[in-house]
């Protein structure tokens, strides 16, 4: 039997420092099971300095010394806190929020932010889902020239005094969109504006000057991205520059200043304008190339309601629904909430997820969700075959030399490939066009050659901008990139090209090529090409075609019913709100345009997305302002939804564009919302239906199962009042998820007109459904309220909702319309 002392002569290490091996041991099997650290949003009792009763509610001056010393009580609060609650050295304090909400974000393990759920003062604590980004025509296709801008004063006023906030990937300061005119002052905005005034952060390629009267605060929000991720300083600028495009892009879609000159590669295409372009702009930066955080978002969204904007674009967000909490209570709705308490009017995309249906990203009432849809414009482009057929296809690019009437060797690349190349053999060398080495110069040099979408292309690891490089190296005379029959129809937009170049999504239309091709092109026995017949050129793609049927709903464009949770279980808010121009969009970008090379030296980009739409409706939202300045943001949205039309240019029911390429169905409010937004007719809506903030508690006091010391610990406000059922907020549309047998709604309409009228009602009925109001017509005076009592009553289940709606006809020539969805599910 061994003694210790035996034990102790048996290692070859004394005793002591075997112990002390033993417990590095220890310490090197713990690292690796170390926790990883994420970002937490946490929201605390007490309230923000915007709502303070001893600062003076929204009227609040941000640089005054009371507010100044309150804000620090805030901050020391929360340093307080985690000093108290976190172990030392575990955390990393990014943001104190203070000015809308109470609260903070840090960067911490999950088992610390465990605690920081249980310490005294804190509400909530959400882990950090992340954020990410969701013309010179549409003026004129909303009919602005016309209408509300000639009602402004014309282009040279529209949008004057007011100023629209933009959270995104910043702004390019140096784009002729945002210029400033010294010999155009800005005016006074007479009240109309609440904004207080902002602050110019320089940094890379945002100098001093950059805030220029255009641009009248810059700032960048960069804790988040720096915590969650390794940012590149040569394009994740830590300053306010774009080096992304859409942040530009978006802006200049608002509040873009009017008439710029839009050329690409030396061609012009028209003239640029925002909505609204003599807004001016404040831009905070939270979107990086390489990640965006909510975190940095929603401390954006802070800075910018204290500053005081009076439109708040969020073409950004998460496009997933939260996994833990109600849809209308995640960190992101709380923050929009508060900004809407605050008086700005809060427009965001509605998500690029669709066709399919409760897609939406765009969940809360007090926010409204932007749907997209096409213009009547389009830029063909066309293939011309040697035996006379016509092939349209999409790319803004020139025509061939000769411009169709010489035409040239038709060559398929996988024809062209080195016999003898050290390649590899994949797709993307073979049919793809992605790399120079694998074709032969002498077949392919002044041809146009047909390339394939094949597996690089559907895997997301081929680019046009490789093929356009190949041509150039190589000498094509002109590309031709068409679909594949084992891939389907591709989705194809119109993309610059330095080189003569056309894309072919449909399949029909690639078996018409490839039929020409084999007739024309001679094989020996071994089935490689030797002698090649067919001919072929490229047509001017560049000019715009103004006659298509518009709007249709764009197929990315996401899709209701609105849901309360990951479950996705409807809910009674009619989401999206409004439909908006958001395919094929020019408007300004940067020229680094480091996520898109092919679009890389360029100041202009035709973009699609509810993004693009986004802008539209916070331009148009300015607008509204200006004509009207002492109105809500509710009563902003009422009358953008209440003068929405359901017919398209062809007087036609708009349609949707479905999952297939070409497809087309009959679309509901779960497509467009209330309908496609009218500016002409918001700026005098005749009625309006409002909802303030109170009303808001309310209906988060009714949501099912809800705790209420949930919503006072979110909100700070008690539950006092609450709904019948949700459907009973005074929204511009009736949504019932559910409707067993009857149910009776009400809605109250004040009248923001200058003399009275009487309006007679009238409605549609969804299929299944029996619908009666009370009063059937009424009179109402100027500033007076009326209340609309509508009866439900199924006549007949359904499987699936179904859609009407309400009209009141003025006689003063004002036309109110409330959308009706209804899902009848039991007499």
């Amino acid at each position: 039997m061994a003694t210790n002392a035996d034990v102790g002569r048996s290692f070859p290490f004394p005793f002591p420092f075997a112990v002390l091996l033993l417990l590095l041991m220890a310490v090197v099997i713990s690292d690796c099971h170390t926790e990883k650290r994420g970002i937490y949003l946490v929201l605390m009792e007490g309230e923000p300095l915007a709502f303070h009763p001893g600062l003076g509610g929204k009227r609040v001056d941000p640089h005054s010394e009371v507010y100044k010393a309150h804000a620090k009580q805030v901050v020391d609060s929360h340093d307080r806190l985690l000093q108290n609650t976190l172990d030392s050295g575990s955390y990393n304090k990014l943001y104190s929020f203070k000015h809308i909400v109470n609260g903070f974000s840090v960067h911490t393990t999950p088992s610390q932010a465990k605690k920081l759920e249980h310490a005294g003062g804190v509400t909530m604590v959400e882990r950090d889902r992340g954020a990410k980004t969701m013309t010179t025509y549409t003026p004129e296709f909303l009919g602005l020239p016309e209408g509300i801008w000639r009602e402004e004063g014309g282009d040279e006023n529209a949008g004057e005094g007011l100023v629209i906030g933009f959270v995104d990937t910043g702004i390019n300061p140096q784009h002729p969109s945002f210029a400033y005119d010294p010999t155009n002052p800005y005016r006074s905005s007479n009240g109309a504006s609440q904004f207080k005034g902002g602050f110019c952060e320089v940094g890379p390629g945002f100098p001093d000057g950059s805030c220029n009267g255009k641009i009248v605060s810059a700032r960048f929000f960069s804790a988040g991205a720096q915590a969650a991720a390794h940012l590149n300083a040569s394009y994740d600028f830590l300053s306010p520059l774009d080096a992304v495009g859409h942040g530009s892009h978006v802006a200049s879609t608002a509040a873009g200043n009017s008439g710029v000159p839009v050329v690409l590669n030396g061609f012009f295409y028209g003239r640029a304008s925002g909505m609204a372009p003599r807004a001016r702009i404040a831009v905070y930066k939270a979107i990086y190339p390489t990640i965006g955080t909510m975190t940095d978002v929603v401390s954006a969204i802070d800075q910018a309601t204290m500053e005081g904007v009076d439109i708040l674009t969020l073409s950004i967000g998460p496009d997933t629904p939260p996994e833990d909490t109600m849809t209308f209570l995640n960190v992101f709705d709380i923050f929009m909430l508060f900004a809407r308490r605050a008086g700005v009017f809060v427009v965001q995309a509605a998500g690029n997820q669709g066709p399919g249906s409760s897609t939406v990203v765009s969940f809360s009432p007090w926010a409204v969700g932007a749907a997209a849809s096409t213009t009547d414009r389009a830029y063909p482009g066309t293939l011309l075959l040697g035996n006379g057929h016509r092939i349209g296809g999409l790319g803004l690019s020139g025509a061939t030399f000769g411009n169709g009437l010489i035409q040239y060797k038709l060559v398929l690349a996988r024809d062209a490939v080195k016999m003898n190349g050290t390649f590899p053999r994949t797709a993307q060398y073979v049919e793809e066009c992605q790399f120079a080495e694998a074709l032969d110069p002498f077949l392919v040099q002044g041809s146009v050659v047909i390339c394939i979408f094949s597996t690089g292309f559907f895997n997301g690891n081929s680019t046009l901008t490789a093929i356009i490089d190949t041509a150039k190296t190589l000498g094509f005379m002109g590309f031709v990139l068409v679909a594949n029959p084992n891939y389907g129809d591709f989705i194809a937009e119109p993309l610059p090209f330095f080189v003569p170049g056309i894309l072919i999504p449909s399949v029909a239309e690639t078996q018409i090529i490839a039929e020409y091709y084999e007739q024309q092109t001679y094989r020996d026995e071994r089935g490689i090409a030797v002698r090649y017949g067919g001919r072929a050129a490229i047509g001017e793609g560049r000019i715009s075609s103004m006659a298509g049927r518009a709007p249709i709903v764009s197929r990315f464009s996401s899709r209701g019913p609105d849901f309360i949770d990951k479950s996705r279980k409807p809910v009674d808010v009619l989401k999206p709100d409004i439909l908006a121009p958001g395919h094929q969009v020019w408007a300004a970008w940067t020229p680094i345009s480091i996520l898109d090379p092919i679009l890389s030296g360029y100041n202009f980009a035709l973009l699609s997305g509810t993004s693009m739409a986004t802008p539209h409706v916070a331009g148009i939202a300015a607008l509204i302002k200006q004509v009207n300045p002492s109105w809500s943001p509710s009563m902003i949205s009422s009358a953008m939804s209440t003068t929405a039309t359901i017919f398209d240019n062809l007087g036609e029911p708009i349609m949707a564009e479905g999952y297939d390429i070409g497809s087309f169905y009959p679309s509901t409010h779960f497509d467009f919302g209330a309908g496609f937004i009218s500016p002409n007719h918001a700026i005098d809506p005749g009625l309006v239906l409002t909802s303030g903030f109170e009303d808001y508690i309310n209906f988060l006091c009714s949501l099912p199962s809800i705790n209420p010391a949930t919503i006072r610990a979110i909100t700070g406000r008690t539950c006092t009042q609450f709904l019948t059922y949700l459907s009973d907020l005074n929204l511009p549309s009736v949504t019932i998820s559910e409707l067993k047998g009857s149910r009776k709604v009400r809605r109250s309409l004040k009248n923001i007109g200058s003399k009275q009228e009487t309006y007679l009602c009238s409605v549609i009925p969804p299929k299944g459904v029996i619908v009666s109001l009370n009063p059937p017509s009424f009179t109402i005076s100027p500033d007076s309220t009326q209340d609309l009592e509508i009866q439900l009553n199924v006549s007949q289940a359904m499987e699936d909702y179904s859609f009407g709606g309400i009209v009141l006809t003025g006689s003063l020539n004002h036309i109110v319309r409330i959308p009706i969805s209804v899902l009848p599910v039991s007499v």
